[in-house]
């Protein structure tokens, strides 16, 4: 019965919500790949969307040799010369088509398009890697329209430039790059490498395991000691901004673990704070990992909070510095130093070694609601999903402090809101004190959330 409850908790909280799988090619020629895609479509169709990226390198291997080819690696990076690219776009495709094939059985419709642009990785250590590309540009509204209607997007490790040549991508990468665009609160990598288990990976005594010695979650630091400690490698641990993504298949199941440690690294980089590792082997691991407690994989979850905190005097020059574009351009309404002393207790910023890359704040109104004010963040990491974490970090703020109601004023990113669950309101719908102050010549439009009671994952 409490397996029950915990998978409608679940089921209720992933409802409309993006998860991306990226699974590895060996599992689709497992016996329990149907299994798989039947529960896979069973979250499809449960209204969760749902986006697969398929790997491919095991059998770009096989096609290659078929024809007698094979390819080099450049730094762990296979470089897919002119004359070859057929043969990976063969076998990317064939391998897209497996899970189009097991979908199909589970009734549910699925389509594998051209959501990725790319451009050419160019010249690395001295050699052209030709037709060898990196993910410029991931096509949101497409994936969007098609997640509307209740289909599964597929994007194979093909992307294209705008000229419509093709290039060989990366399924890690374009895990990455897809779970970041489309702000998915999930990737679940569905590896054929073991489980992490206390006996084959030495792990810091942080970690917690479960009753068969399965470790159960790790942080970003923690899965970068991980890493380091099973890797051979001696000096400092590895850095959780330093992780390199490997093309080439892994030799053993060991490594094919790490490789999987290493993406969800780069994801949770990415500002997914949720990554999954489940043993494509085991039948029924999708729904034993996202709707229990305790899981049936590991997950590596990046802490929104380790890099949030109150601001201090000193941060106010950082912040107004990241708002006067914004209050240039009209986006924010212009603050100085002195208004933001004044409101300091309710002001939060995000950084990152030391310097401040993202503010906001939540000032409460009365009548259980509170605003979120003055969210900004810097340029150069807007793709790490600071915005999307800030603005998290204060709904459950306010969800502490027995706020009923939650709301923005904005003149240009209601779209964005509304994909953290925001929907619009009326003017009058805000609290006495918030309406005698709002500016009708600037004619914000107002989003809003009802908050529910706390509940932690």
């Amino acid at each position: 019965m409490n397996l029950v409850r915990e998978a409608f908790l679940y089921q209720n909280r992933f409802n409309a919500q993006t998860i991306v799988f990226k699974i590895e090619y060996p599992v689709t020629e497992a016996a329990g790949f149907p299994y798989l895609m039947k529960d896979i479509g069973l979250l499809a169709k449960s209204g969760i969307r749902v986006v697969i990226v398929p790997g491919a390198a095991e059998y770009i291997d096989v096609v290659l040799a078929n024809h007698k080819r094979s390819s080099a690696f450049v730094q762990g990076e296979r470089r897919t010369v002119h004359d070859e690219i057929p043969y990976v776009e063969m076998a990317a495709f064939h391998a897209a088509t497996r899970f189009i094939t097991g979908l199909s059985a589970a009734h549910v419709d699925a389509l594998i398009g051209n959501f990725v642009r790319a451009r050419g990785r160019g010249v690395v250590n001295g050699i052209d890697m030709e037709n060898t590309g990196s993910v410029d540009k991931i096509f949101t509204q497409a994936l969007t329209r098609i997640l509307d209607f209740g289909m599964v997007p597929i994007l194979p490790c093909i992307g294209w430039s705008p000229t419509g040549k093709p290039y060989n991508v990366s399924s890690n990468e374009i895990a990455v790059a897809v779970s970041a665009a489309l702000g998915a609160i999930k990737l679940v990598i569905v590896t054929a490498g073991g489980a992490f288990t206390a006996n084959d990976f030495t792990a810091p005594d942080s970690v917690e395991y479960s009753e068969d010695g399965r470790i159960l979650h790790l942080s970003p630091e923690e899965a970068a000691l991980v890493l380091h400690m099973n890797e051979g490698g001696g000096g400092a641990p590895v850095a959780t901004n330093q992780i390199l993504i490997s093309r080439k298949p892994p030799a053993t199941i060991k490594e094919r673990s790490l490789e999987a440690l290493r993406l969800a690294l780069e994801v949770s980089k990415a500002g997914v704070e949720r990554v999954h590792i489940v043993n494509g082997w085991e039948e029924g691991v999708i729904l034993s990992e996202l709707f229990s407690n305790f899981g049936a994989g590991t997950m590596v979850y990046a802490d929104e909070y380790e890099a949030i905190r109150g601001i201090r005097t000193s941060d106010i020059p950082d912040m107004l510095r990241l708002m006067e574009p914004l209050m240039q351009k009209g986006i924010l309404r212009r603050r100085n130093a002195e208004d933001i002393q004044k409101k300091k207790d309710d002001f939060v910023v995000f950084v990152i070694d030391g310097t401040v890359h993202g503010c906001a704040a939540l000032h409460r109104w009365g009548e259980g609601q509170a605003e979120i004010a003055a969210l900004v963040a810097g340029p150069a990491y807007s793709e790490r999903g600071i915005g999307r974490r800030l603005v998290r970090y204060l709904i459950e703020k306010a969800k502490r402090a027995a706020m009923r109601r939650v709301f923005v004023l904005t003149v240009s990113t209601q779209d964005w809101f509304e994909t953290l669950g925001f929907s619009e309101a009326a003017v009058e719908t805000l609290p006495d004190a918030k309406r005698k102050h709002y500016d009708y010549q600037r004619k914000s439009k107002i989003f809003a959330l009802s908050l529910a009671p706390l509940r932690l994952d």
